[in-house]
């Protein structure tokens, strides 16, 4: 017998009206004289200019001035290369700089796929059989440039998802770097990276053994002015910095909703979109809990696995993850530590399913392989779809794989809970394929979720139609166990 799944008719679609104010710079020398000629008007045409802008903008956006600001901030260097003394401009025609580096940008004008659930910390006010939850969703605009947007939701006690009003104004967050980095770490990680070793120590031996990140950038900066450096160098000194600038905090306001805060792509390593987050609460040994995510970052090149964690999302910390199991896409955190140790899944060669245990939250080496393609429907290759669930069966892993004409469908194995090497059970056939009318999209014949819960004994899956938009699907657990364990 095939397990029963019930499909619910929800649509998450894509929102075009989600936008924010993003930094627009067309080169050095056009930034330069479009900078002049805002110089060169009168102090009344700049108030005039401005005005107008904020009459047309400043409804559309949070607050439009200090986007302005920070984005007038961005190009300080090349107004002072001008020999322009800043403190002598006012504060409205540094505004207006500001506003004419500035874009809209519809972070969800594409696509709005790739969910992930999570229990929200706050339970308290509810009717018998609820349950109040965060869903996390890829959205992506323009170019394909992916972020992280989350909504707010309550799970009824008959599995019905209520999302909660969503907030008018995205809040973008303010952004401070890591202030030291231990130079030995960081070294392995350049490694981990293939730039080459001659490279690595050009920069790296003259810095001290704890290192401030202004002291890196600068020592690479000085590096790159040379007007005759090879360009393989060049290169590996970019991604120096693209891995200092990899490291951050991320701080949201506290008068915005959830639903208004977007992790959007802020160091190079994330230039092309952060892809996939797999967020799940993790309950530690003394039951403090906090939230941690993998993600994907990506900069058209190359891929760099990423952990952020939050207490209370408002802030986030986010950080490279190192080691020789972090590798290629498809990590997925454990809620919970095993035999002592965190635990995540991983897909290191980018076929099979492996687990990876470690005493850090960010250094994973030595998988071990605990899957591998077995049946028609995942012959390409298999992953997981978020993050393993704790059940009193063993954990529940739900898994994607990849058959002919790259169609994804999404299945389920039970592994121990003290040695989830062991695979307890596996379905041999697909939980969900696509149906007919969930073909179509950005990427036609793709199911596909980044993280599940249990509710009521009832398995709740969002999951993303054809790369576009996303729905969710129920499924009994008793009807589940029954299946994984025959």
């Amino acid at each position: 017998m095939s397990v029963s799944v019930i499909r619910k008719d929800v649509e998450f679609l894509p929102d075009s009206s989600r936008i924010i104010g993003r930094f627009f710079r067309a080169g050095d020398l056009r930034t330069q004289k479009l900078v002049a000629r805002v110089l060169a008007l009168e102090e009344t045409e700049v108030q005039l200019a401005l005005e107008q802008t904020l009459r047309e903008f400043a409804h559309r956006h949070r607050n439009i001035s200090r986007v302005f600001i920070r984005h007038f901030q961005h190009l300080q260097g090349i107004i002072e290369k001008m020999q322009v003394d800043i403190n002598q401009l006012s504060e409205e025609r540094k505004l207006l700089i500001g506003a004419y580096c500035t874009m809209e940008y519809s972070i969800e004008s594409a696509a709005f796929f790739n969910p992930s659930i999570m229990e929200d910390f706050d339970q308290t006010l509810l009717e018998p059989g609820e349950k109040r939850v965060i869903l996390s969703f890829r959205a992506t605009g323009e170019g394909h440039i992916s972020s992280i947007v989350f909504r707010r939701a309550i799970i009824d006690k008959n599995c019905n998802i209520k999302l909660r009003k969503i907030g008018v104004d995205i809040d973008m967050p303010e952004i401070s770097h890591k202030k030291l980095y231990d130079k030995e770490r960081f070294i392995k990680k350049l490694k981990e990276m293939d730039i080459p070793e001659k490279y690595i120590m050009t920069i790296m031996e003259p810095l001290p053994d704890k290192f401030e990140y202004y002291s890196l950038k600068e020592s690479v900066a000085e590096v790159l002015n040379n007007k005759r450096i090879k360009a393989e160098k060049q290169l590996a000194l970019e991604e120096i910095t693209w891995l200092v600038d990899s490291f951050y905090d991320l701080k949201f306001h506290h008068d915005s909703d959830i639903t208004e805060r977007v992790i959007f792509p802020i160091s190079a390593s994330e230039s092309r979109g952060i892809e996939d987050a797999r967020f799940v609460c993790f309950h530690d040994e003394d039951n403090t809990a906090k939230i941690y995510a993998t993600y994907t970052a990506f900069d058209g090149h190359t891929i760099l696995p990423k952990l952020v964690s939050t207490d209370d999302f408002y802030t986030f910390r986010i950080m490279p993850l190192h080691g020789n199991g972090a590798k290629d896409k498809n990590l997925a955190f454990f809620p919970k530590k095993v035999n002592g140790k965190y635990a995540m899944l991983a897909r290191v060669d980018g076929v099979n399913n492996y687990v990876m245990f470690s005493e850090r939250s960010t250094l994973w080496n030595d998988p071990i392989k605990i899957q591998e393609p077995k049946y028609p429907w995942e012959f390409t290759q298999i992953g997981n779809c978020g993050s393993p669930i704790w059940t009193e069966e063993g954990w529940l892993v739900l898994t994607h794989g990849v058959g002919p004409m790259r169609r994804y469908c999404i299945g389920a194995s039970l592994f121990d809970l003290d040695d989830p090497t062991k695979e307890i059970g596996r379905l041999k056939e697909p939980l969900i394929t696509p149906l007919e009318s969930e073909r179509e999209g950005y990427v036609p014949n793709v199911v596909y979720s980044c993280g599940s819960i249990i509710h009521n004994n009832h398995l709740i899956l969002p999951y993303a139609v054809s790369d576009y938009s996303s729905t969710y699907a129920v499924v009994n657990m008793d009807e589940l166990y029954s299946e994984l364990k025959k």
